[in-house]
């Protein structure tokens, strides 16, 4: 068994690693509300003259609203393509199996860049005007990875016998889908989508090389970072992204840490 020393040792290196990894966080969220427009410690004082100000940035909501665009239409997609092939894959049996199902998760392995270059390289070959079209083909890619990971790992932990009883009681494939497996699968469908959306929203590598002359909030957050201006306001946006990508990563993983979905009464 490990020692008191040991113990104390592993806790205090745990306790050094989240500071490493949520100060720089907390700063960020600090120097939003900095009064000065240069990013110096100590900061002089607290204002939210910066928040009015972003928001009143036509490009800044602009770039908002593309990301939220793209993040639904990208998650909506993704869903659905996503929860079919996990379907596909958990009740069929067929040759080159798992080599369809590794497939379906390269996207999420592979660098952004490389997705990206491959996607504007398609793109250019077809003549395909790069748009929020594009966008939304670019971010569906990896996020059918999470909507598949999540639904497909549901259907292996859900007991076949539920659906050959409800059939056997005399339901049908619709009813069976209805009843039964979409209440168990339920909270993996929405943390999935909530994954989808939040890596979606907060995409840049892939969305420079398909957005065009589209600007989401992080490619608009390179920019001024690149240039050094409005830093007051990238450090508002970046906050705001922050916020909306920890939003439903903490609601997904609440829903996929809980137990299993119980099986509502039958409809009538």
């Amino acid at each position: 068994m490990e020692d008191t020393g040991t113990r104390i040792f592993l806790r205090i290196w745990a306790v050094l690693i989240m500071l490493f990894l949520f100060i720089p966080i907390f700063l960020i969220f600090l120097y939003a509300f900095n009064t000065s427009n240069i990013e110096s410690w100590p900061i002089p004082g607290l204002t939210l003259k910066w928040f009015s100000a972003t928001w009143n940035d036509d490009n800044v909501r602009s770039a908002l609203l593309v990301s939220l665009e793209a993040g639904l239409l990208a998650t909506a997609i993704a869903l659905v393509l996503g929860s079919c092939a996990a379907f596909a894959i958990h009740r069929t049996r067929f040759f080159g199996r798992e080599v369809v199902s590794l497939l379906f998760i390269l996207p999420l392995a592979l660098p952004g860049i490389i997705t990206g270059i491959a996607l504007n390289a398609f793109f250019s070959f077809n003549n395909i005007t790069l748009s929020l079209a594009t966008i939304v083909v670019g971010h569906t890619t990896f996020c059918i990875v999470v909507v598949y990971n999540n639904v497909l790992a549901r259907l292996r932990r859900m007991q076949g016998s539920l659906i050959e009883a409800a059939m056997d009681l005399g339901a049908n494939s619709v009813q069976v889908f209805r009843d039964v497996t979409l209440p168990l699968i339920s909270t993996a469908v929405v943390a999935g989508a909530m994954l989808a959306f939040a890596l979606s929203f907060d995409e840049v590598i892939v969305t420079t090389f398909t957005a065009g002359a589209q600007s989401t909030l992080p490619i608009w957050i390179f920019g001024q970072i690149r240039h050094g201006v409005l830093l007051p306001e990238v450090n508002v946006v970046v906050s705001f992204v922050i916020l909306v990508t920890i939003i439903p990563v903490a609601v997904a993983a609440r829903l996929t840490g809980g137990g299993a979905a119980r099986v509502p009464a039958a409809r009538s």
